[in-house]
């Protein structure tokens, strides 16, 4: 099958990498940086800089995995001097890797099956490193394969040791189950209802958020505010299913918001999961369309 010339790709997933950040920056989720509120010294401008910054380096096919989420955690850290992405870049890199891998007569699903049962000690290395420079918040140690020392496991392996305490990790090992499985649909569905793809990033997120602790919290306050965050979620998600106009739901969300963030409450690992949502649905939605055409990814 003709390929597709290499910068027709990289723009193609750039704009679908810009436009997922984009999106959900744009949708109301309670505790987070959006555009109705920001919090946590960080502003929307410094997470629509950080994607700037990472974008070419995860859309860069003569990176490896390893070497994407390094090159895009640097670049992020050179302009922004606090972790805003590391989460999302750790997420996005395989989708890229998948895409840019794809074999005729696969599913992105299947291509990132593969790209992560593939993963090498480099990128566990390349990934130490990146995460290291990020310095994430509730960075503890670790009795086996500790991010402070030199892997000696794969990528995969070093985050199937991280799976039951980190939901970024239970991605790497479970393909991606919360996005695929969970997210997608619910945004899907959401869309067809309201026709917005800002309230379904919403819909997605708290979907999300009232079934699965947030890694995030939880390193923060272990499961002391677990059953509450869940218990709002509901709250909100019971009122989005019965409106017709999500809008009017923006009152409960503004009093949650102020709630979560009065009590530093940041959900920031569900936040990098529906950036992995909307990309995954723009990538599978290009694929879906080279299909139809003459050229396909990747470059073969």
């Amino acid at each position: 099958m003709t390929s597709v010339p290499i910068l027709t790709q990289r723009n193609a997933l750039l704009s679908a990498y810009l436009q997922a950040c984009e999106t959900e920056l744009r949708a109301f989720k309670p505790g987070n940086v959006s555009v109705y509120s920001e919090a946590h010294d960080m502003t929307v401008e410094d997470f629509r800089h950080s994607a700037v910054a990472s974008g070419p380096f995860l859309c860069n096919p003569d990176l490896s995995l390893g070497e994407k989420i390094f090159q895009a955690t640097r670049a992020t850290r050179e302009v922004i001097h606090c972790n805003t992405n590391l989460g999302i870049v750790l997420l996005a890199a395989p989708l890229f890797q998948a895409v840019q891998e794809i074999r005729e007569g696969e599913t992105l699903r299947n291509a990132l099956q593969r790209v992560l049962r593939a993963t090498t000690q480099a990128d566990a290395d390349w990934t130490y490193k990146a995460i290291r420079l990020a310095q994430p918040g509730g960075l503890g140690g670790s009795p086996d394969q500790d991010v402070r020392d030199a892997p000696e496991v794969t990528l995969l392996e070093a985050m199937r040791l991280a799976e039951n305490r980190d939901r970024i990790a239970y991605q790497f090992t479970n393909s991606y189950a919360d996005v695929f499985d969970l997210a997608i649909p619910r945004y899907h569905i959401a869309l067809s209802h309201w026709g917005n793809e800002e309230w379904a990033a919403v819909a997605v997120f708290v979907g999300l958020l009232k079934r699965i602790p947030d890694s995030h919290i939880e390193r923060k306050f272990g499961t002391r505010v677990t059953g509450m965050v869940a218990s709002r979620m509901m709250q909100i998600d019971k009122a989005l299913s019965v409106s017709d106009r999500p809008e009017q739901v923006t009152p409960l969300l503004q009093e949650v918001d102020a709630e979560f963030k009065s009590g530093g409450i940041n959900p920031g690992t569900t936040a990098d999961l529906t950036v992995a949502c909307l990309l995954a649905v723009r990538l599978e939605a290009l694929l879906s369309r080279c299909k139809r055409k003459t050229g396909c990814f990747p470059e073969t």
